[in-house]
């Protein structure tokens, strides 16, 4: 994060929002960071990041399109980057494809814990609340529907 404090000691009070914002969406949505593995692709979404060093701000805005993907366990873990004014998130890697795996229950972190969602062709489409739990980022916890069980 590159934060480090004046020659003082003391640390820049607009530095130290960026950390209590941090730790405020961590608070919310952390059980999507910690202690989670890559899934099988990192995202989805139309918008590209600038690479190499001293390129953070050259990205353009993400779009209610762009997601990140991690799992934990039989958990797969879908990090929304911008909230969609619609109020449905469609993640096209979800797609009712075949041989795809059937989601069984989706849930808002610090929201709600049963989203109402549909498993289409074209992807997994969410229906949110009208607001976001986290400032920035949303996460949804999903659960697939595991033969034999």
């Amino acid at each position: 994060m590159n934060i480090g404090p004046r020659s003082d000691g003391t640390i820049p009070e607009q530095v130290q929002q960026v950390l209590l914002d941090v730790g405020a969406w961590l608070n919310v949505n952390g059980e999507a960071i910690y202690g989670t593995r890559p899934w099988r692709t990192y995202g989805e979404g139309p918008t590209k990041v600038a690479g190499g060093s001293f390129h953070d701000t050259d990205t353009a805005n993400y779009t209610a399109e762009d997601f990140r993907f991690n799992t934990k366990g039989d958990t797969l873990y879908v990090i929304g980057l911008a909230w969609p004014a619609n109020g449905q998130a469609v993640v096209r890697s979800l797609a009712a494809t075949v041989g795809s795996e059937p989601v069984a229950s989706l849930a808002l972190l610090g929201g709600d814990p049963s989203l109402r969602f549909e498993q289409k062709a074209d992807g997994l489409h969410v229906y949110l609340p009208s607001s976001s739990p986290a400032k920035y980022a949303y996460a949804l916890r999903v659960k697939f529907q595991h033969a034999g069980r």
